[in-house]
């Protein structure tokens, strides 16, 4: 686990550009992979994380080619995810660049392959992602249903049971994205992330509703996230991850520093 909480930029890309859109609806260009990467770390990212946002709907393995070019100009840790279908194909994009391989539909229709993931690469590398929403029918013991296919389809699982499962057959860690809170700016899901961050023994990595610096601290303090993901108000130029961390660190989070740290983050909504 991370000495210091991190501060994660998520890229999702769909047909080789980084899209954003609300509750995964509505997606709309916002630039180049590569070059926004590149930017983010130099502003100082911890962590990047690329989600093939069409991969699962579409059927398909994710893009290697540009996992390779992002690869090449990062120095910090990269998350992929998106068609990972079975433990074959995460290989291909560890040795392509990837640090840790994230997967969500293919785990849930076979949990063994965490299992196999984690054996043959480490656990360290293998990432459950969870898309979950609050469950309207109560037919879930926490009130979360787990998603698959990019958020659109609601399987039978409870989301915080599915989370402390997918750890015990051998992720390394969560990303844990609340589809209600997913490009609406108004926080994380607190609870949700409290909930599974209390259930399992790995980090879990907060995402879905990020709109200011305060939110990331929530996540940190309130929400026991090692991790907090940043993306919809740093492509639309709201704030920096410089800007993000120097206000986190003045209310005393420890997180890694860098020289684009700026305290007039507070105020950003």
């Amino acid at each position: 686990m991370s000495l210091h909480p991190r501060v994660v930029v998520c890229l999702d890309v769909k047909d080789g550009r980084v899209v954003k859109g609300t509750r995964f609806e509505g997606l709309r260009d916002v630039g180049d992979p590569v070059e926004l990467a590149a930017r983010y770390e130099a502003e100082g990212a911890d962590e990047i994380v690329y989600l093939d946002i069409s991969a699962s709907r579409e059927d398909r393995g994710t893009l290697l080619e540009l996992v390779r070019r992002t690869a090449e100009v990062l120095f910090v840790p990269l998350t992929v995810g998106g068609g990972v279908r079975r433990a074959e194909d995460i290989g291909p994009l560890l040795r392509a660049g990837a640090d840790k391989i994230s997967v969500n539909t293919a785990a849930v229709r076979n949990p063994a392959l965490l299992a196999e993931g984690a054996h043959r690469f480490g656990s360290q590398c293998i990432v459950i992602s969870v898309d979950a929403a609050r469950d309207g029918s109560r037919t879930t013991t926490s009130g979360w249903r787990a998603y698959t296919h990019g958020g659109s389809v609601p399987t039978e699982l409870d989301a915080v049971a599915w989370a402390a499962e997918a750890v015990r057959r051998g992720a390394g860690e969560v990303l844990l994205t609340s589809i209600d809170r997913d490009g609406v700016r108004t926080g994380y899901d607190i609870a949700l992330t409290r909930a599974v961050a209390d259930g399992v023994t790995v980090p879990v990595v907060a995402s879905g509703g990020a709109g200011e610096a305060a939110h990331l601290r929530d996540a940190f303090i309130e929400g026991r996230a090692s991790a907090a993901l940043v993306a919809g108000i740093l492509h639309d130029g709201l704030t920096t991850v410089g800007a993000l961390k120097g206000a986190l660190v003045g209310w005393g989070v420890d997180v890694r520093r860098t020289d684009a740290v700026d305290v007039s983050a507070r105020g950003i909504g």
